[in-house]
């Protein structure tokens, strides 16, 4: 099974998405990535702002840093190689990557919620 990692720029949080006004870009790659973690996929993100020791001691991703500087991030590696710098990979890539459908990465968690109302006091 493959490997994703995403290496995000400096950001105010973990994801980006916050503040008064949210790039539609980031909740779309929040949300894929959710998505392929809920089927079992191995993805993981990383934001220079936190997690800075991540992409210090990534030999890869220090060298395209090196040589391209802060405008090659987002970076995404795919089991160990750049395949993605300076955007985030589309729903699409995403899915080929995978092999997937586009669709599965653009539905929404569904929640169920189960009460017991018999047992409230």
């Amino acid at each position: 099974m493959s490997k994703m990692e995403i290496f995000d720029p400096a950001m105010c949080c973990s994801t980006g998405v916050c503040g008064p006004s949210v790039d539609p870009e980031l909740t779309r790659i929040a949300s894929a990535v959710y998505s392929l973690e809920q089927k079992g996929y191995d993805v993981s993100r990383y934001q220079l702002t936190s997690e800075p020791e991540k992409f210090a001691g990534n030999p890869v991703i220090s060298k395209v840093l090196q040589e391209n500087g802060p405008d090659s991030l987002p970076l995404v590696l795919l089991d160990g190689d750049v395949v993605k710098s300076g955007n985030y990979p589309t729903n699409e890539e995403m899915a080929e990557w995978f092999d997937l459908s586009a669709e599965e990465l653009t539905k929404k968690p569904k929640v169920r919620l189960s009460l017991d109302l018999k047992s409230r006091k």
